[in-house]
Formats: structure tokens, C-alpha cells, sequence
């Protein structure tokens, strides 16, 4: 089968390459899934470089999060049946290859209404974005939120439903141009860090009082900076380091004001929990009646993956870039 495989980074050739590689055979509590999409992910790039903070080794096919139909099934699977169509989520990767094993628990059954390209857009994102919001933290109607790279693909999630919980949000973006779709999301403001202060207008925003949430993906010098424009006792959550990991500084930061930290990452929750599938069942049925938006700024032949991976890297994309596996 066709997959887009990755070698050890840093060799003298380009290390992302597809080419033929076997079918994997579905193990116990696993199913093969035919795929028809892939979904790109800042970490997949990561994955590339060997920056991942969830290490895996290599070579590795490549892609994390899929749409397709079940094709097969291992011993033990009773959740899936052959011919289901499904997105999925693989912790392993191998999703951007014509087959992919995943543990059944980690696929969800897309109503007849959501497309398998769709079932590859929203997975990762928009559960990570209802995890920060509802299970690693509250949110309260009356709340305020700032989320940093409100422009990206969680953070249109993120501020979907934040709004739809009643909160205030405020977003940050780090290109102009990516301020228009969280607008029309919900977002009361959005800040571009390279021509306003945020914090400043934070503040004014809040008569001095701070957020009450920052969800963050940059970490570095913004995440710092963030310390300033939240109230004591505030939360802060953190699930990427785009900008660079958090300063050491981290601690004296939380014990000035007491706040809660929390870094989020969607591999640690138990798919097989209630609140796991809870938080499926809100998703799905708010991308089911057309409630949560799936926006999808590109689709790519498996050929151009690398046309794919440097869009995204351009920072220039509000929505999700999708990987065309097969028809």
C-alpha cells in the first residue's frame, strides 16, 4: 500500500518520503480502516523534525487522525463492525497510508450526514478544544477566555464553544488576516501580538480584572506574558509550544496569583470512559446539526504531502488541511 513515510530526521536526504510499505494486520481490540482522509496536525510536523513531546520511533508512517471505513476487525472488537464508517485517531500514527490499524475505542461512528473528510477535520481539534473547556477545567457563562493562535484549527473550536457556553472570548493571533473566521465564530476581540499589546487590552476589557482562562499553544515569551492578563486564582491551559516551551520561571508565575496550570494532551484521556464518550456524543451532534463549524482551508493529494506540510507551517491557515488518501 501507499503510505508517506518518515526516517530518521536529519539525514542528508528529505526524510518524509511515500512509498510501499505493507498492510498491517488489525491485532486484538484493533480494526483496519480503509483510509479516505487524513487530517494534518501541527504535530505531525513536529513528528518530522523529532520535536514531539510523545516520542515515536522511527521510520514511521506518518498522521494521526483519519476518516475512512472499517475494512476489518481483531479479536475482542465488538464496537466497530466491518463496512462502519468512521473517523479515528491513531496515538501511533500510520494514518497517512491507503490502511491503518487503530484500538477500536479510539473510533467514532460518523452519522450519515458527516463525510469521512469532515470525520478527519474535527477529530483531534475539536476534542482536545471540549476537553480544555470541560474536563481538564469549568467554564462558567460568565466567564472570560483568552486563547492564543485563535486563528488555527483548535482555536476555532475553542472559540465555537466557548461562545456557545455563554463565555466572553478574546483571541490572539500572530498573523493578520487570521482575526476574520474567530470573529464570525463568536470572538468578542482579537489581537494581533505584532501590532497591539494584548494584555493591555485585556485589562481594559476586564476594567483590570484579568481573564478568568488562558488556552495556550505557543508557550515561550506569549505564555509568559499571559501571566499578566489573568486574575488570581485563574486557570491556565497549556497543549503546545509552538514559540518554545514554557520559561523556567513557571512556578514563581503560578504562585503569585495561585493559579491552576493544567497541559492537556488527547492521548491521556481513557477513550473508553463515560467521559470520554460524552464528550464524543456534544461534539458529533453539534457537527451533526451544523451547530459546530468544521472549516477546511485545503485538500491535498497523497503526492503533494509536502505542499501540505509547508502550508501549515506557513501559519497562514484558519481551518484544517486534509490529505486525500483515497476515493
Amino acid at each position: 500500500m501507499r503510505a508517506v513515510l518518515i526516517n530518521p530526521p536529519g539525514g542528508e536526504e528529505e526524510n518524509m518520503v511515500v512509498t510501499d510499505v505493507p498492510v498491517p494486520h488489525p491485532g486484538p481490540g484493533e480494526a483496519l480502516v480503509r483510509v479516505e482522509y487524513g487530517g494534518c496536525n501541527y504535530a505531525d510536523t513536529m513528528m518530522r523534525v523529532g520535536s514531539y513531546p510523545h516520542p515515536k520511533g522511527y521510520p514511521l508512517v506518518a498522521g494521526l487522525e483519519i476518516g475512512g471505513t472499517v475494512t476489518a476487525i481483531g479479536e475482542g472488537v465488538g464496537d466497530v463492525s466491518v463496512g462502519d464508517r468512521v473517523a479515528g485517531f491513531s496515538e501511533d500514527a500510520g494514518g497517512f497510508a491507503e490502511f491503518c490499524t487503530i484500538p477500536s475505542e479510539r473510533l467514532i461512528h460518523l452519522p450519515d450526514n458527516v463525510g469521512t473528510d469532515t470525520g478527519a477535520a474535527f477529530y483531534i481539534q475539536a476534542l482536545t478544544a471540549w476537553h480544555m473547556l470541560h474536563t481538564v477545567s469549568t467554564l462558567k457563562p460568565d466567564d472570560v477566555v483568552l486563547i492564543h493562535a485563535i486563528g488555527g484549527g483548535v482555536g476555532l473550536y475553542l472559540t465555537q464553544l466557548a461562545h456557545q457556553a455563554g463565555a466572553t472570548v478574546i483571541g490572539t493571533i500572530g498573523t493578520a488576516g487570521k482575526e476574520k473566521r474567530p470573529l464570525e465564530y463568536g470572538a468578542s476581540r482579537v489581537v494581533n501580538r505584532n501590532e497591539e499589546d494584548f494584555v493591555q487590552v485585556v485589562l481594559e476589557m476586564t476594567a483590570g480584572r484579568g481573564v478568568d482562562k488562558v488556552i495556550d499553544s505557543t508557550g515561550g515569551s506569549i505564555l509568559d506574558k499571559s501571566f499578566d492578563a489573568i486574575r488570581p486564582l485563574g486557570h491556565v491551559v497549556s497543549f503546545g509550544e509552538a514559540e518554545g516551551r514554557p520559561y523556567p520561571n513557571l512556578w514563581e508565575r503560578l504562585v503569585r496569583r495561585s493559579l491552576t496550570f493544567t497541559r492537556f494532551h488527547l492521548g491521556h484521556i481513557d477513550f473508553r470512559s463515560d467521559l470520554s464518550r460524552n464528550a464524543v456524543e456534544a461534539v458529533v451532534s453539534r457537527i451533526s446539526d451544523g451547530c459546530l463549524k468544521v472549516p477546511v482551508e485545503g485538500v491535498y493529494p497523497l503526492e503533494k504531502v509536502h505542499e501540505m506540510y509547508d502550508r501549515l507551517l506557513s501559519r497562514q491557515v484558519a481551518g484544517k488541511l486534509l490529505l486525500k488518501v483515497a476515493e
